[in-house]
């Protein structure tokens, strides 16, 4: 679990590095931030894989829900202006599904 953390929380950390991106700008970094913080948490208190996805996910759900309402200030989208409000992130949303599958992949089924 902390070699997923600080393997996560370095690519985070050279994304952010290469597009200066940071939270709040409608990009992947408002989904890869707070599952960052999910997972160092988690660590700390030493929780398994298991036991953080769920929260990891929900971070991410929530990371990737917030970039509807901002204006896009990186890429692509950030040509856009304002009109860019309203519309959800496409780095975001696939972040989020990156995480989401993780979840469904790890967590036991019933069967």
């Amino acid at each position: 679990m902390k070699d997923l953390y600080q393997g996560i929380a370095k690519g985070v950390e050279g994304v952010q590095v290469r597009g200066s991106a940071l939270a709040g700008e409608k990009t992947m970094i408002d989904v890869l931030e707070p599952v960052t913080q999910v997972l160092k948490a988690s660590v700390e208190v030493g929780e398994s894989l298991l036991e953080a996805l769920p929260k990891v996910t929900v971070a991410a759900k929530k990371g990737m829900e917030s970039t509807t309402s901002m204006i896009a200030r990186k890429g692509r989208a950030s040509y856009l202006g304002t009109r860019s409000i309203g519309h959800q992130d496409a780095g975001a949303t696939s972040s989020y599904f990156i995480f989401k599958t993780l979840e469904e992949v790890m967590t036991p089924t019933n069967e």
